[in-house]
C-alpha cells in the first residue's frame, strides 16, 4: 500500500465513530434492541460488537507491533452477541469504549514507521496478517455498520 493511501484509510478509520454516531442521530431509544430485518442485528447488537471488535483489533495490531510473528486468534461474533447478552445491556459504555479505543488506536497509526506495516503475523481465519491487513479491514468497518444502522432506521420509519 503506498503512504498516501494508507493516510487515507487511516483517516477513514478516524472518522469511523463520528459515521457510527451520525447514523444513532435520531434512532428511536425504543426501538434500538428492534430487529426489524429478520436474522440481522439491532442496532444494540451493533454497537456492543463495534466495541468489542474494537478492543480485539486495538490489541491484535499492538500485537502486531510488538511481537514476533504473533498469531491473531478469531473469534465468534454470533457467540459474543449471544453470551454477552448485546440486546441487554446499556448502549452508552459500548459507544464509549468504541470512541476511546479507536481515538487511542489511531494515535499509534499516525506514528507507525514503514517497517510496522510490514511486520507480519498468522491469523487463524485469513492466514498472513500484516498492519496493511489489519487497516484494509478496519478502516471501513464501523462504516459498513453505520450504513446497517441506517438501514434498520430506514425499516423502523416505513
Amino acid at each position: 500500500m503506498t503512504k498516501n493511501g494508507r493516510q487515507e484509510k487511516i483517516a477513514q478509520f478516524a472518522a469511523g465513530y463520528d459515521e457510527v454516531e451520525k447514523a444513532l442521530k435520531g434512532f428511536p431509544r425504543d426501538a434500538l434492541v428492534a430487529h426489524p430485518l429478520p436474522g440481522k442485528w439491532s442496532a444494540c447488537e451493533i454497537v456492543h460488537h463495534l466495541a468489542d471488535s474494537e478492543t480485539t483489533s486495538g490489541i491484535r495490531l499492538r500485537r502486531l507491533l510488538c511481537e514476533e510473528y504473533p498469531v491473531i486468534s478469531g473469534y465468534d461474533q454470533e457467540v459474543f452477541a449471544v453470551i454477552l447478552r448485546y440486546n441487554l445491556r446499556d448502549l452508552q459504555p459500548a459507544l464509549d469504549l468504541f470512541r476511546s479505543t479507536r481515538a487511542a488506536t489511531t494515535q499509534i497509526l499516525h506514528l507507525m514507521s514503514e517497517e510496522d506495516w510490514k511486520r507480519p503475523g498468522w491469523h487463524t481465519e485469513s492466514g498472513l496478517y500484516t498492519a496493511d491487513t489489519w487497516l484494509d479491514i478496519y478502516s471501513v468497518h464501523a462504516h459498513n455498520h453505520a450504513a446497517q444502522i441506517r438501514r434498520l432506521h430506514e425499516e423502523l420509519t416505513k
